[in-house]
């Protein structure tokens, strides 16, 4: 059965845009509440919500599906309270963590979890987007209470977003976001702060710092609010994976007092396998992605310009990252591009407007 009356509970960035790629797929109503009057007007604004409700009970009546999507500190309250609320509306939630939030709603079938794997650096309605979801993982954690219409619904829903729905338990989600999401947010805070709190004969490592460690801490520093609470709240799963961090980290050390080139040697193969696995589930022909690195001025319109040169010559970019150095000297605009083919005629193209391109194989580089 497809949504047709929704309730969400919290119009931040991640509400927001549910709101709005709902209303793109059809559904007829949606209501939204949020304790932050400003952030519940914004929403409205944007055309994320139809009605803003004066309470939670209010926004759920006569809701099929209600989402919660509050901060994780106070998700599991939130959710009990939308339960309570009463109505027959299946509950979900797009908490970065499930333990907590499914152990509070144990044993109530109107409650499934939910987790979509995508976001923006970006917060707050303002911000929300109706694509944010396109291709995106979103896990579902389903327990023995659970009614399989409901679970269907949920489905249904989350795959008319764009998302891919992926069912999963809600203490394996937790090890798996603390190994794939928390671990290296945690990693890329303490690899900066080293850097940042060190001097090498007088030397500052940050003034000096090349691409590996900016590619290393792009997540750096993301907003604390969140963070402290996801970092919390996963604390269990996320210290058993910087154990086994320490542990291998422990390996190498070994390696390099050893001298064992062999084992160097085979770390880094089995990593260079790692990353195409990887790569081969995000791209369809992760072998043919071409990398493109251009540099270009600190000037207002410049990635326009790039992106719409390319794209009025139907090239398409798959990813794209900006790296700035300064004012003077300007930065470095990384374009992914599939064949060999395309990335010619990419960097042809861009060649022509005085741009200079580097192109290399994403997976060759090593």
């Amino acid at each position: 059965m497809a949504v047709q009356r929704l309730a969400i509970v919290g119009t931040g960035l991640m509400g927001a845009s549910i709101g709005l790629a709902a209303k793109r797929t059809g559904v007829e109503r949606v209501t939204g509440f949020d304790a932050d009057a400003e952030a519940l007007a914004c929403a409205a604004e944007r055309g994320a919500i139809d009605e803003s409700a004066s309470s939670v009970e209010e926004a759920v009546r006569g809701a099929e599906l209600a989402v919660v999507a509050v901060p994780v500190a106070s998700l599991a309250r939130q959710v009990e309270e939308v339960v309570a609320a009463g109505g027959d509306a299946t509950v979900t939630d797009v908490g970065s963590t499930k333990g907590a939030v499914v152990a509070a709603a144990a044993g109530e079938a109107r409650f499934i979890g939910g987790h979509p794997v995508c976001g923006s650096e970006a917060h707050g309605p303002a911000n929300a987007s109706a694509e944010l979801f396109q291709g995106a993982t979103w896990f579902l954690t389903p327990v023995a209470a659970t009614e399989p219409e409901r679970y269907r619904t949920l489905h249904g829903f989350v795959s008319s977003l764009g998302a891919q729905p992926v069912a999963v338990d809600p203490q394996a989600h937790d090890r798996l976001v603390a190994l794939t999401s928390h671990l290296p947010h945690a990693l890329a805070n303490v690899l900066l702060n080293q850097a940042g709190g060190s001097r090498i004969d007088g030397h500052e490592p940050l003034a000096a710092a090349g691409g590996s460690l900016r590619d290393m801490t792009r997540v750096a520093g993301a907003n604390p609010r969140i963070w402290v609470d996801i970092f919390l709240d996963n604390a269990d799963a996320l210290s058993a994976a910087l154990a086994e961090h320490r542990r291998r980290i422990e390996q190498l050390e070994s390696a390099l007092a050893a001298g064992d080139a062999g084992f160097l040697a085979r770390w880094i193969a089995e990593a260079a396998g790692n990353r195409r696995s990887m790569l081969s589930g995000a791209f369809e022909e992760p072998g043919e992605l071409q990398r493109l690195r251009v540099h270009v001025p600190d000037r207002p319109g410049v990635l326009a310009g790039i992106t719409q040169a390319l794209g009025a010559e139907r090239i398409n970019i798959e990813d794209f990252e900006l790296q700035h150095m300064s004012r003077e000297r300007g930065g470095t605009v990384t374009l992914l591009v599939a064949g060999e083919s395309e990335a010619a005629r990419a960097a042809e193209i861009l060649e022509a407007q005085g741009y200079s391109v580097v192109i290399s194989s994403v997976l060759d580089e090593q």
